[in-house]
């Protein structure tokens, strides 16, 4: 064999190979990185989910007090009205976020544990130990479900 071709053929050869290699190398390291960008936007979506859900457990026991403070007659304007009024308004934007950012299993016992709240301050209850009763199943049952889409 001639002694240029030889070195044409070996010299193809290293190309295909440093080639090989270099592709190799770049596909690996965009894999490692698209990886390295998913576990950041997990880790992002998991600290806005914590957010918002602290966010509606904390709107939740205001809304407890205002209910448990509700007085047994009480009109438009007074002060616990204007205060029940805003806490509870906050409480339903705290609620319809939980719904945006997590699943429907966590929706359901956010929504009842609020329609329950909602009915204690704005219609009474009869009984504040069966109030606190039902609160605690409520309360449980929606950290339950929230606890089991954070893990």
């Amino acid at each position: 064999m001639d002694g240029q071709l030889v070195t044409a053929i070996t010299s193809l050869g290293g190309v295909v190979l440093g080639g090989g290699l270099s592709y190799l190398v770049q596909h690996h390291a965009q894999r490692m990185s698209a990886h390295a960008e998913q576990r950041r936007q997990d880790d992002a979506r998991r600290a806005e989910r914590l957010v918002h859900l602290e966010r509606f457990v904390t709107v939740a026991a205001e809304a407890e007090r205002v209910a448990i403070d509700r007085p047994d007659s009480w009109s438009a304007g007074e002060p616990w009205h204007t205060t029940a009024r805003e806490t509870m308004r906050r409480f339903w934007v705290a609620q319809h976020m939980l719904r945006v950012l997590f699943p429907n299993s966590v929706n359901a016992v956010a929504r009842a544990y609020f329609r329950r709240l909602n009915r204690a301050v704005w219609d009474g209850v009869p009984s504040l130990d069966d109030l606190y009763t039902e609160l605690d199943d409520l309360r449980d049952a929606f950290l339950a479900a929230a606890r089991t889409t954070l893990d």
